[in-house]
């Protein structure tokens, strides 16, 4: 190695600053880690290896594992119906509400409204009151048939290891996962998180630069599966070390079949084009990078963002924990940079074509689902998407549009042909999307970040 990971950090922080960050790396039986900056731009400290972060959708990772736990004891399977634990859940698609099973919650094809976040109910009915709430949530395709994030299936799958292991969620989870494990500081409730060092999320202004406070500070309750922990980069290495080993403990106690720890890495369904990654397996994303699989899942919370990849053919992983929104630039970077440091692995982004403009009206127009309205529409250098959060999403979070305001995304098509798009930010290309087509040949939604998006007008 030329390159010591805090080096790596400090280059790419200048590149993509925010206020604070923490990065771990388990490279074989090494761990490293590197931090930078503060946890508060209002009340800073510095940020270090034991700083507490959220990691947001990274736990929909631990919800799958402790699902798979309850199967390899027998109180479950992945094929079972949700209606044989919950009677009398209820979507507004009947057909689907009958027909959804556990494994149609792991892999994000139950497909109703998926970023649905439930009530702000914070008490142990949380999830009885998220359920009960689903009832309205409209079917975005027939379930199994697609792939659209959707975190309100984490929660039923949550709901779900409340009913079979008679506890609350987080009490499940901290005694059949995080204990045995070692992982002591990572918590669910803000009162938890306020008696260590934790940062608070951030926003930044598009035109000065200046990041702020984001608020409000915790994600409600009811989608906690999908995404409610906190924890210090010391405890995401522990996660890491676990789902790189064979299914047991520091002091050797089996947690989890190795046959099922690695059949939780294999593709359910494939998902090309999309932003998130080349196939969904058992609550993890899968990449195809150079040729070899990258497994993880990172997260989004309101101001914070993180990243968490693992390559388990060459015994690698990295965890980046950052207090920002737009965060994601640079763990994105922090990641593309250790993987090739470490395993030699480059990642290969799409290659955008200049279209004659005529040939790009087709898709301008507004797209939306229960969380985000967005306008695709024809600039000078191609296209661009304008996204925003609706007002029931906002309700739901009972944040501002303020913490989620973010500049148009300029796109450009990948190739001659074909409906995949890519983000072009700062000349160089990012995430990656496509426009799906009806039976008639009309394109008819969007798919961009991980979510499919109902076309709402041209």
């Amino acid at each position: 190695m030329s390159k010591s990971l805090q080096e790596i950090l400090d280059e790419q922080v200048a590149l993509h600053p925010v206020p604070g960050v923490s990065v771990g790396v388990v490279n074989g039986d090494e761990v490293t880690y590197a931090t930078h900056g503060v946890t508060s731009v209002d009340n800073p400290l510095e940020v270090t290896q034991d700083t507490l972060f959220q990691f947001g959708s990274t736990g929909k990772t631990f919800t799958g594992t402790l699902i798979l736990i309850l199967a390899d004891q027998g109180k479950l399977s992945l094929e079972d119906s949700v209606r044989k634990y919950l009677p009398d859940f209820r979507v507004d698609d009947e057909t689907a509400s009958a027909e959804v099973r556990i494994k149609h919650l792991l892999n994000h094809t139950a497909g109703w409204s998926g970023d649905f976040l439930g009530t702000p109910e914070r008490g142990d009915r949380a999830l009885v009151a998220f359920v009960e709430a689903m009832r309205g949530l409209k079917q975005d395709f027939p379930v199994g048939t697609a792939m659209s994030y959707n975190n309100a299936a984490l929660s039923v799958a949550g709901r779900i290891i409340e009913v079979v292991t008679g506890k609350t969620f987080d009490q499940a989870m901290t005694e059949l996962v995080l204990k045995p494990l070692g992982m002591d500081n990572t918590y669910f409730f803000a009162e938890d998180v306020i008696t260590h060092r934790f940062v608070v999320g951030h926003v930044q202004n598009p035109e000065t630069k200046e990041f702020s406070v984001a608020r409000p500070w915790a994600l409600p309750r009811g989608g906690g599966p999908a995404g409610g922990m906190t924890a210090p980069i010391t405890d995401q290495v522990a996660w890491i070390k676990f789902h790189l080993g064979d299914g047991t403990a520091p002091d050797g106690t089996r947690i989890l079949a190795k046959e099922t720890l690695d059949q939780m890495k294999v593709a359910t369904i494939e998902t090309p084009g999309s932003t998130i990654g080349d196939a969904i397996a058992t609550s993890w994303v899968i990449k195809d990078i150079d040729g070899v699989h990258v497994i993880g899942h990172g997260g989004t919370t309101i101001g914070q963002e993180s990243a968490f990849e693992m390559v388990p053919s060459k015994g690698l992983g990295v965890a980046v924990l950052t207090n920002a929104s737009g965060g994601s630039d640079l763990h994105q970077a922090v990641v593309r940079a250790v993987l090739k440091e470490y395993a030699g692995l480059t990642w290969t982004d799409p290659v955008p074509a200049d279209r004659p403009a005529e040939s790009l009206a087709e898709y301008a127009g507004t797209y939306g689902n229960i969380s985000i309205t967005s306008d695709v529409r024809a600039t000078d250098a191609g296209m661009e998407i304008e996204s925003v959060p609706t007002q029931t999403f906002l309700d739901m979070l009972g944040a501002t549009l303020d913490a989620f305001r973010q500049p148009p995304v300029p796109i450009k098509m990948i190739g001659d042909e074909g409906d995949r798009f890519v983000a072009v930010e700062g000349g160089k290309p990012g995430h990656s999307g496509y426009f799906r087509r009806d039976a008639d040949g009309r394109v008819d939604a969007m798919h961009f970040g991980g979510r499919l998006s109902a076309r709402q007008s041209d």
